[in-house]
C-alpha cells in the first residue's frame, strides 16, 4: 500500500540529533534570562538571514505576535487590522494585548490582504496592521507602508509561512516595523514550537527582550507586564541547523511547486497560485482554487485526495471573523469580506514539501484531475 502523502512534513536527520544531544550534554538547557548561548546564536544568525538588527527568539509564533503587541502599549480601544482568511492566532494575539481586531478583506488573486480595504478600515483608533504572509507569498507591503507611514500605524508582518519569501528583493521580516516568526512542525524551519520577533528598532528589541522573561529589564526587576515567552536552548539548536538547511528547503518547494503548476496547467477547473513579479514565494503551502465550487463540493475533492493517500487540507475553512468567539467580539465591526468568504468555500492545499518526490507530485495531479473529471 502507497504511504500518505503529508501536507507536511518534518525533515531532520543526524545533524539536528547530534545538536540536541550537546545541548542535553552541556547541562544548559535554558536561561532565566531567554538568553542562553544557542538562542543568542540562533537570534544573530536569524537576525543576519533576514537582514535586520535585532531578532528576539521566542516559545511559539503566536508569542511572537502577541509580544510585538505588547512592546506597543496598546489601550482598550486601539484597533489593529489584519486579514481574516488566516489562523486565529493573529486575531487572538490582538484580543490578548488588550486591542480590537478589524477585519479586512483580501486580494483575490494573492489572498493576502487587500490595501483598499485596509484603507477602508482605518479610523482614529488605528494602532497597527498586520499583513499575513499567507502560504508563503508576500502581502504587497509597499502601499501598505506607505499608507501606515501617512498615518502613523506600525505595521507588523506575519511571516509565521514564508521564511525566505521576499517582497522586491527584500527578506518578509525586514519591511515592517517588527516581524513575527512560527517555528511550529509544519513550517519551513522548524523546532517543535518557537518564534522569531526581527525589528530594526532597538526600543521595541529591548522591550520583547523584557517581555519575553515577565517584564524583567534585569533580575527580579520588572519594569513593565510580561510573559514567560522564553525559548529552550534545545529548540534553538534545532533552528541553528534548521536555518543553514532552509535555502535547500526553499529550493525544493520552489522545484515541486513548479513541477505541480506544469502539471495542473491544463486543468480548466483550477485557479493555481500565483506569483506575482517582484514577490518570491516561500511556498509553505500550494493552494489552489475549484473555480465555481462551493464549500461542499471542494470539501468532497479533498475527502477523495484522502481516500487515496493525499493528505489535502484546507487553510483555512472558517475565517476568523466567522469563528463564534470573533463573532461576538465587541466592536467587530461588520464589513465587507465577501471575497474572503467566497474564497474560503473554494481553496485547498497540496503537499509540497521537501520529502516529496517528482513521482508523488504526477501521482497527486493524476489522481486530482481524475476526481474533478468525475465530478
Amino acid at each position: 500500500m502507497r504511504e500518505t502523502i503529508k501536507i507536511n512534513d518534518v525533515c531532520f536527520d543526524k545533524e539536528e540529533f547530534k545538536a540536541v544531544e550537546e545541548v542535553l550534554k552541556s547541562g544548559i538547557l535554558t536561561d532565566k534570562n531567554g538568553m542562553g548561548p544557542k538562542v543568542l546564536e540562533f537570534e544573530r544568525s536569524f537576525a543576519s538571514y533576514i537582514g535586520v538588527k535585532y531578532a528576539i527568539a521566542v516559545s511559539s509564533g503566536t508569542a511572537a505576535l502577541h509580544a510585538a503587541l505588547m512592546a506597543l502599549d496598546l489601550k482598550p480601544k486601539d484597533e489593529v487590522i489584519l486579514p481574516s482568511l488566516t489562523f486565529p492566532a493573529a486575531a487572538e494575539a490582538v484580543v490578548l494585548a488588550g486591542g480590537t481586531p478589524v477585519f479586512a478583506d483580501i486580494n483575490e488573486n494573492t489572498y493576502c490582504i487587500d490595501v483598499e480595504s485596509i484603507e477602508d478600515s482605518i479610523t482614529k483608533n488605528t494602532k497597527a496592521i498586520i499583513p499575513v504572509h499567507l502560504y508563503g507569498l508576500p502581502a504587497d507591503m509597499d502601499p501598505i507602508i506607505e499608507l501606515a507611514e501617512s498615518k502613523d500605524i506600525v505595521v507588523i508582518e506575519d511571516a509565521a509561512q514564508a521564511h525566505g519569501a521576499l517582497y522586491k528583493g527584500r527578506k518578509v521580516g525586514s519591511i515592517g516595523d517588527m516581524g513575527c516568526f512560527s517555528f511550529y512542525a509544519t513550517k519551513n524551519m522548524t523546532t517543535g514550537e518557537g518564534g522569531m520577533i526581527t525589528t530594526n528598532n532597538k526600543e521595541y528589541a529591548e522591550a520583547l527582550r523584557a517581555i519575553r522573561n515577565h517584564g524583567e529589564s534585569r533580575t527580579n526587576w520588572n519594569t513593565r507586564l510580561g510573559h514567560n515567552y522564553r525559548m529552550s536552548e534545545i529548540q534553538a539548536a534545532l533552528g541553528i541547523v534548521q536555518l543553514k538547511k532552509l535555502p535547500d528547503f526553499l529550493e525544493k518547494r520552489r522545484s515541486n511547486a513548479k513541477k505541480l503548476t506544469e502539471e495542473l496547467n491544463d486543468v480548466d477547473k483550477l485557479i493555481l497560485p500565483k506569483e506575482p513579479e517582484g514577490f518570491t514565494h516561500a511556498w509553505n503551502l500550494y493552494t489552489v482554487r475549484v473555480k465555481g465550487a462551493n464549500a461542499t463540493k471542494r470539501n468532497k475533492i479533498v475527502t477523495k485526495l484522502k481516500e487515496k493517500g493525499i493528505n489535502a487540507a484546507v487553510y483555512y475553512e472558517t475565517p476568523t471573523h466567522l469563528l463564534p468567539f470573533y463573532m461576538n467580539i465587541h466592536n467587530n465591526i461588520k464589513k465587507d469580506l465577501s471575497v474572503t468568504e467566497k474564497v474560503s468555500h473554494q481553496i485547498f492545499s497540496l503537499p509540497i514539501h521537501p520529502k516529496v518526490s517528482f513521482e508523488d507530485i504526477k501521482y497527486i495531479s493524476k489522481n486530482l484531475k481524475k476526481i474533478l473529471g468525475r465530478m
